[in-house]
């Protein structure tokens, strides 16, 4: 306990929605997210979160959770996997039985993760302008309980995550996911069915729900 108390970790915000994106979509969720990221993609809708300065322990931050009635836990960023202690942070949710995933660019081995953790990871597109900071190496540790996202801006997007597809072997589920008023999701839709694309198409629910309305 004395060391849960001791962990930090810098926190934007800890809010209670329904989850927007990925396989548990639809479902009362407790999102954490955490301060911080190296990248800066063109089409970062969660900027506010890069810089701030809230340092949380865990037991807090558990104790947050605490009061909402549900058992799905999303700790997102920013980069979550930017700060060390996030570890710490996953570990303590899986030994207090919840469900817990973490969304991630990517960019940061992800191996040391909790086997037990649903990993939801990014490969950045050439729109993002952060490409460059693909860690391809991630692919092989994702499994069947994870999800990779591609975020799409536009045709030559497309085409460069199918040509992703077929050059890497990928166990877990793999999600094309239009970027937010840029791309029509009807659009991907039909590129998905035109190229008979085994990928699910996602449509962050949230913003249909809320728009860009921060904490939702």
């Amino acid at each position: 306990m004395d060391n849960l108390n001791n962990t930090t970790l810098n926190i934007t915000e800890i809010f209670y929605s329904l989850q927007g994106e990925a396989k548990e979509v639809g479902i009362p969720t407790v999102f954490v997210r955490l301060t911080g990221c190296p990248l800066r993609c063109n089409y970062c809708d969660t900027a506010y979160a890069f810089k701030g300065n809230n340092p949380l322990s865990i037991q807090h931050i558990l104790d947050e959770i605490a009061q909402y009635n549900t058992q799905y836990v999303c700790v997102t960023g920013g980069e979550p996997m930017a700060q060390s202690n996030c570890l710490k942070l996953l570990d303590a949710l899986i030994e207090n039985e919840y469900k817990v995933s973490m969304e991630t660019s990517g960019s940061i081995d992800i191996a040391p993760v909790n086997s037990k953790v649903s990993i939801v990871m990014d490969i950045k597109t050439p729109s993002s302008t952060e490409e460059h900071q693909n860690r391809y190496e991630n692919l092989s540790i994702l499994k069947n309980k994870d999800q990779l996202k591609f975020v799409i801006a536009s045709r030559s997007d497309f085409d460069w995550c199918t040509e992703m597809l077929e050059n890497h072997e990928v166990e877990s589920e793999v999600l094309f996911s239009p970027v937010y008023e840029s791309l029509r999701p009807v659009e991907l839709a039909d590129w998905i069915l035109e190229k008979k694309l085994n990928v699910r198409l996602q449509v962050q629910l949230h913003k249909i729900l809320w728009g860009d309305q921060k904490g939702k």
